[in-house]
């Protein structure tokens, strides 16, 4: 960095601003963003004082100056936050941090309320307010699934739905595991644990289990839900990429009145067999025309787990363009027809 790019711009914060979930403990939401635009930052009281090449300390500030309002409106920051208000703000330097991130789900749960954390998210968030099915595909920790179990239990608590219902193809990630005791119930539970796991994040351990046993939630293999109706239902399918052609024209035929449909997928993960084709594939080029069907793609910048699990995201996206581009016929090659499409098969 030259002394010639070098700035260094001075934030007032609004005594009222509360600096410690602004600055995080020991600085560390701070320090964050110095890592992350290598910059200095240094907080003296309520102002701050940010100091380096000039594009980089704009964000800075910028970064700054809506987590400070943020704050002031009460929405709790964690270090997920931080870095995913740096990356909005990066990809649009109009971004509204406070659009995105006050936008609250309701649930009873210790969180209390869950928000979206990227553009991205709050537009899956609204897409299924406004749609009566939406398709939800991207990489993983992307928030698909989470969210729209939110999404479900908060309308199962404001009586928008009678009973919610979430399920998932029983396929095997690569994995064979063979023959597993037990009943149906223990044969298929290792599949939905994750749906389990998005539910007890939102209520209770009792009162899952007591909406389970009155049939207010209901989680089963996609297999179970052939020949249903569901009425007055939230239905989610989990792991769509999973379901093949057929599955997933039974599926969505599934929905009834007053219902509400979210089917979740990342089409890179396939676990058939390669001789069966994934439902969430065909479905696009099928029901993309289809009025009151919303899709909604994610990609690397909407990943809320660990920064690394962006960053694997993106390696493995360009490790796949390479492979593509490597296996294409090059113009002239012996044998490559130069009117016909390659074969990416």
């Amino acid at each position: 960095m030259s002394e010639a790019t070098t700035i260094t711009r001075r934030i007032a914060l609004a005594p009222d601003v509360d600096l410690l979930p602004l600055l995080g403990k020991n600085d560390d939401h701070l320090r964050t963003l110095e890592n992350e635009l290598d910059i200095r930052i240094v907080a003296r009281g309520h102002d701050i004082v940010l100091k380096g090449e000039e594009a980089r300390v704009r964000k800075g500030e910028r970064a700054l100056t809506q987590l400070a309002e943020l704050v002031r409106a009460g929405t709790p920051l964690r270090q997920m936050e931080v870095r995913a208000a740096l990356r909005m703000i990066t990809d649009d330097e109009d971004t509204d941090l406070k659009s995105v991130f006050a936008d609250a789900i309701a649930v009873p749960s210790r969180k209390k309320w869950i928000s979206p954390k990227t553009v991205g998210q709050k537009r899956y968030v609204d897409a299924i307010r406004g749609h009566d099915m939406v398709f939800g595909i991207g990489p993983a920790g992307t928030g698909k699934s989470f969210l729209a179990v939110a999404m479900a239990v908060s309308a199962l608590m404001k009586r928008e739905a009678a009973r919610i219902v979430l399920t998932r193809p029983a396929v095997e990630a690569g994995e064979r595991l063979g023959f597993l005791p037990g009943d149906v119930y223990e044969k298929v539970h290792p599949y939905l644990r994750p749906l389990y796991d998005a539910l007890y994040d939102m209520l209770e351990a009792e009162k899952v289990q007591s909406l389970m046993e009155k049939g207010a939630i209901e989680i089963a293999p996609l297999a179970y839900m052939r020949g249903r109706t569901l009425n007055d239902a939230f239905i989610i399918l989990d792991e769509a990429q999973n379901s093949t052609a057929e599955q997933m024209k039974m599926f969505l035929t599934r929905l009834g009145f007053n219902s509400k449909m979210v089917i979740t997928g990342d089409v890179t993960q396939v676990d058939l067999p390669s001789s069966r084709h994934s439902g969430l594939i065909e479905v696009q080029g099928i029901l993309k025309p289809v009025p009151g069907i919303a899709f909604v793609y994610f990609d690397d910048h909407d990943v809320v787990r660990h920064h690394l699990v962006s960053a694997i995201v993106r390696a493995y996206d360009a490790h796949g363009a390479q492979v593509a581009r490597d296996r294409a016929p090059r113009d002239g090659a012996p044998g490559a027809d130069p009117s016909a499409s390659p074969d990416l098969s």
